[in-house]
């Protein structure tokens, strides 16, 4: 067998290729890669390591003749034919391990940021405006959060609200048992997590079952004033729901760093009006799909998913746990 040859597309940190190239791998970095240029190389490489922009779908899985795994850096495999990738025996590998602190540390500074006015307050300070009463803010202890979604990133969340004073309650549908680090999360229904939460976290990838699950139905149930905080999909949360809700006062506030569409340049008119009355509103906090964009998770990332690589035995020359362990220790010595 000769070299494998890995394409990546998107920034990754160096341990990512220094790790692949350890392993007598010739990759391919290049990020101006998009969907139309793959569609004419991807037969040239054994492996595809890819972000949001590139999306693998069953054509340009099939062009991907010689490909033998896809490593996507983060969590949403929505861009991923995923069921197709495996009937063609290609493994399918993602890294939420890599960003999940990330994720629930920016959505902690989110959730504080909006319930104590901070971006109001901040604002009016650097013009010299003063006022104190205005931007009297809510503490979390004693309020109820629900948190929909208890995977990677939901339970990292989850484990930082435990010393806060807060009752956390829980919706699963797949998650049958709790680690002991989250005894302190009740289980409960959907319907009783909407209709108790005082803060409702969504923590979800975008399935068909989760498209839009926040909707005028939805918010329905939910306690008026309710604050609702979106890191995982934007299509989560129908849009138009969710801004009725905070024009009526149902929904309290919001934080989202996901978004229906986060491609401002291709908005339509009716996209453009719905957006700039969201971005308007001074009970809503929102960043650009930042949550997990740190220095750390940048590095967290490329180890997680190289592990997965390496493991998967698809790379000339590997020699299992022992090659991982000391490429792991050369990790250590960089930080």
């Amino acid at each position: 067998m000769g070299y494998k040859k890995i394409l990546i597309t998107d920034k990754v940190h160096p341990l990512l290729i220094e790790g692949l190239e350890s392993e007598n791998c010739l990759v391919t970095y290049d990020t101006t890669m998009d969907n139309a240029k793959l569609d004419e190389v991807i037969h040239q490489f054994d492996g595809i390591i890819i972000n949001s922009k590139i999306i693998m779908t069953k054509a340009r899985i099939d062009k991907g003749k010689k490909l033998l795994f896809i490593g996507r850096l983060g969590s949403g495999l929505e861009i991923i034919d995923v069921i197709y990738a495996k009937k063609k025996k290609i493994a399918v590998y993602n890294s939420p391990e890599g960003n999940r602190n990330a994720v629930a540390e920016h959505e902690f500074g989110m959730l504080l940021a909006l319930m104590n006015n901070i971006v109001r307050a901040d604002a009016e300070v650097r013009k010299f405006h003063w006022d104190r009463e205005k931007n009297r803010g809510k503490e979390l202890k004693g309020k109820t959060i629900g948190i929909i979604g208890l995977g990677h990133t939901g339970s990292s969340f989850a484990e930082k609200l435990s010393p806060w004073g807060l009752k956390v309650v829980s919706y699963d549908k797949y998650r049958k048992r709790y680690p002991p680090s989250l005894r302190f999360v009740e289980k409960v229904s959907l319907k009783e997590l909407a209709e108790t939460s005082d803060i409702i976290s969504l923590h979800l990838p975008l399935t068909e079952e989760t498209k839009f699950l926040v909707d005028d139905e939805f918010m329905s149930l939910c306690k008026k004033g309710v604050i609702i905080c979106n890191t995982s999909r934007g299509q989560v949360i129908k849009t138009s729901s969710l801004i009725e809700g905070l024009e009526t006062g149902k929904v309290g506030g919001a934080c989202l760093d996901v978004f229906e569409n986060e491609k401002p340049e291709s908005y339509s008119e009716q996209e453009k009006v719905m957006y700039e009355k969201l971005y308007l509103m001074e009970n809503v906090v929102l960043t650009p799909h930042i949550a997990g964009w740190t220095n750390e998770s940048l590095s967290g990332i490329a180890v997680i998913l190289l592990d997965k690589i390496l493991k998967g035995n698809h790379l000339k020359n590997v020699s299992g746990d022992t090659k991982i362990e000391i490429f792991e220790a050369k990790i250590l010595l960089k930080q």
